[in-house]
């Protein structure tokens, strides 16, 4: 079993900020810069592919794909044919020649349904000869620069191939970007935005930072009330969730101290973590959201290994809570000082530090495809990299049946 193989992702989304995929790398080590087919890389493949499966059909459906990074040795193989060709995207890295071995083995994949996508796009000899296979084609607008990507896109804009910026690291890069018609984007805007400026905290937001605050205290039902009263919205997202299929109740439940009653505190709190993560106004939001949410689920499934439940709910939390200061436009420290929670929380939060701040420091990592990190981060906490790969793909798939869209 291999002990140095880790999953990265990255969202992809549209024009809209809409999550159409993420891209998912595998590395055999802290030292790969490529996708090697050796024993790590295969048991990587081995691990995504069984999870796939045991996941089912839903978790990649609604338009999302997972676009997978291949080199050529890796798309000779057999490993290929583990994966299935209704949710991947062949991503064919830039080093990849097109051999006439090479070309024909794409037309294999292609009667077998897969799609693919070109990694890098420049124009050349070479790889014009994959543009035919193309779905998708994705330009490192970093790399490139402006002229370099007008350049590059003169010969793309006949071809039926939808195309996807790269790199795209702030919204005056993405204005751009879609002004130039790319279809889709990629980049640490949407998973980490900057934000240059403080922006006070909207009445939705206050109403349920003020709740938390209550819920963790213990305070009477009757100001848990009190402040759900002050928010039609957020009384009506209880009672709608409340009175949801999943509860099974055989009434309908109307008040909300009797919504409060039968959810309980704990799953109270847990609820209005999630809804805190996807209340945004920023454009970026939906994406923010996600990954706030898939950061969360990511730390309490890393923590289940050696935790107790309690402690994994405040990994939960954790995660959630530890993109407050991007979603808010609001430093963290000033977040802490109008929610009180643990201390062992405010420590994984504010420096990474405490009991939770390693974990917290692992999901960062994979999301950033920092992979030596992952490594040093997973040995110390006793983690195999089959335990942060497979828990990965587990926070991946959550999210989805969290119908947040």
């Amino acid at each position: 079993m291999s002990h140095d193989t880790f999953l990265a992702r990255q969202p992809i989304v549209d024009g809209k900020h809409n999550l159409i995929g993420y891209e998912l790398l595998f590395r055999g080590s802290s030292h790969s810069t490529t996708a090697n087919v050796d024993d790590a890389y295969q048991a990587g493949l081995n691990v995504m592919a069984a999870t796939l499966f045991d996941m089912g059909t839903e978790w990649l459906l609604k338009g999302k794909l997972a676009f997978v990074n291949m080199d050529e040795a890796t798309l000779m193989s057999d490993f290929v044919s583990l994966l299935p060709p209704q949710k991947i995207v062949i991503e064919i890295l830039e080093t990849v020649e097109a051999s006439p071995e090479l070309l024909a083995r794409l037309e294999e994949l292609k009667a077998a349904g897969f799609r693919f996508a070109l990694d890098k796009y420049r124009p050349g000899a070479n790889v014009d000869k994959l543009l035919p296979y193309a779905t998708y084609i994705k330009l490192d607008v970093a790399e490139l620069g402006q002229a370099g990507t007008t350049e590059a896109l003169r010969g793309l804009y006949k071809l039926p191939a939808r195309l996807v910026a790269e790199k795209v690291e702030s919204r005056e890069v993405f204005d751009w970007c879609l002004g130039l018609g790319f279809h889709f984007f990629q980049g640490y805007y949407f998973a980490h935005p900057e934000h240059l400026m403080a922006r006070v905290l909207n009445p939705a937001h206050a109403v349920i930072l003020q709740l938390l605050d209550k819920v963790r205290k213990g305070a009477d039902i009757k100001e848990i009330e009190a402040l759900f009263k002050n928010d039609v919205a957020l009384t009506f997202k209880l009672l709608r969730y409340i009175n949801s299929a999943g509860f099974g109740l055989s009434c309908e439940i109307q008040s909300i101290r009797h919504a409060v009653s039968i959810l309980g505190m704990q799953p109270l709190y847990r609820w209005l973590t999630l809804l805190l993560a996807t209340a945004g106004t920023h454009p970026a939001s939906p994406a923010q959201a996600r990954t706030a949410v898939t950061r969360g689920r990511l730390c309490e499934l890393l923590g289940s290994h050696y935790m107790p439940k309690s402690d994994q709910d405040n990994l939960f939390i954790t995660g959630v809570f530890s993109l407050l200061d991007a979603m808010l436009d609001t430093p963290m420290d000033e977040i802490m000082d109008r929610l009180i929670i643990q201390d062992s929380i405010a420590d994984a939060l504010l420096t990474r530090t405490g009991i939770y701040g390693p974990v917290l420091a692992l999901a960062e990592a994979c999301e950033s495809q920092d992979i030596g990190r992952i490594e040093e981060l997973a040995n110390s906490l006793m983690l195999s990299s089959e335990d942060v790969t497979k828990d990965h793909l587990q926070a991946l798939a959550w999210i989805e049946q969290l119908g947040l869209d």
